[in-house]
């Protein structure tokens, strides 16, 4: 439904190119904030792909003579206490919190996938028990439950992406069980049923693809969280490790010591972070308008 509404708007705009330029145009000028948003995160999945290409400095060698170098000349972001460039470390950063974000909201999207599927489609008792776990996860806020299973596994890339993931999993969960349950009551349902179609193949072929479009929207929202959580990890020592470049770690290292002698450090780092989020969740609203019939004006 709101792929043909889309289509027919399309067509109405009248954009001066066809194609996928011509949508471009046509969605950049209907959703201007969306394209910023979108514009930021083309411009850090590109320095994710190709950090190696866009800087010659290695985020890990150190340089006792450039320790606290200042912004400017051949480092333009400046150096830190162990004299490693700065945009170096924020570009290969950019590619660990990048993966990151897109491991966990994968794994917490298909695993909420599964169980607001099942929930929602066989209902009784796998509805019950699933709402009752899905409602002691979520009791926990993001980062408290992410802390938890951080402290308890021990800091590490792989331990990061668990501890992030499985807290993302309730949220995914339960919008597709909503979904599901309007979806399996419409006729088609019914009618696949009745030409002999298995309860299995009637939830994974005509139920889910229906209740995907609100879970895209949630995916995007989470995926800047996902950075979010993911930075706040690092800088709290429970993230990820040395010797990955992470924005989270970095702050940590610089925040409490070189926050006056040496902002750029923290400055940096932080303005890393507030794009992506911010780039995020302007995409986000625009996918979310995007989607729904009832907000686009």
């Amino acid at each position: 439904m709101a792929g043909t509404d889309y289509s027919a708007e399309l067509n109405k705009a009248g954009a001066n190119a066809t194609g996928v330029f011509g949508q471009l145009r046509f969605l950049a000028r209907s959703y201007p904030l969306g394209a910023i948003g979108a514009a930021i995160m083309v411009l850090f999945v590109f320095c994710a792909i190709f950090a190696d290409l866009i800087t010659r400095f290695d985020p890990l060698s150190t340089n006792a003579a450039i320790s606290l170098a200042r912004p400017g000349g051949q480092h333009w972001l400046g150096a830190d206490f162990m004299g490693r460039d700065v945009f170096a470390r924020l570009v290969y950063g950019a590619r660990i919190s990048l993966a990151v974000a897109i491991s966990c909201t994968a794994i917490g999207s298909i695993l909420g996938i599964a169980i607001g599927l099942a929930a929602g489609y066989l209902g009784g008792w796998v509805d019950l028990l699933t709402q009752r776990l899905t409602d002691i996860m979520q009791a926990l806020p993001l980062l408290v439950l992410a802390l938890v299973m951080s402290a308890a596994l021990g800091p590490s890339l792989r331990t990061t992406i668990i501890a992030i993931s499985i807290p993302l999993v309730p949220y995914s969960a339960r919008v597709i069980r909503s979904n599901t349950l309007a979806v399996r009551e419409m006729a088609m349902v019914e009618a696949a049923k009745a030409v002999g179609m298995s309860e299995f193949r009637v939830a994974v072929r005509h139920v889910l693809p229906n209740t995907i479009a609100p879970l895209i929207v949630l995916a995007t929202a989470q995926f800047g969280s996902t950075i979010l959580t993911e930075a706040s990890l690092s800088f709290l020592g429970l993230g990820i490790p040395e010797p990955y470049p992470s924005w989270g770690r970095m702050l940590s290292e610089s925040a409490a010591e070189y926050i006056r002698t040496a902002p750029w450090l923290v400055i940096f780092p932080g303005i890393a972070i507030s794009l992506v989020v911010f780039g995020t969740n302007l995409l986000g609203d625009a996918i979310r308008d995007l989607l729904d019939p009832r907000q686009r004006g």
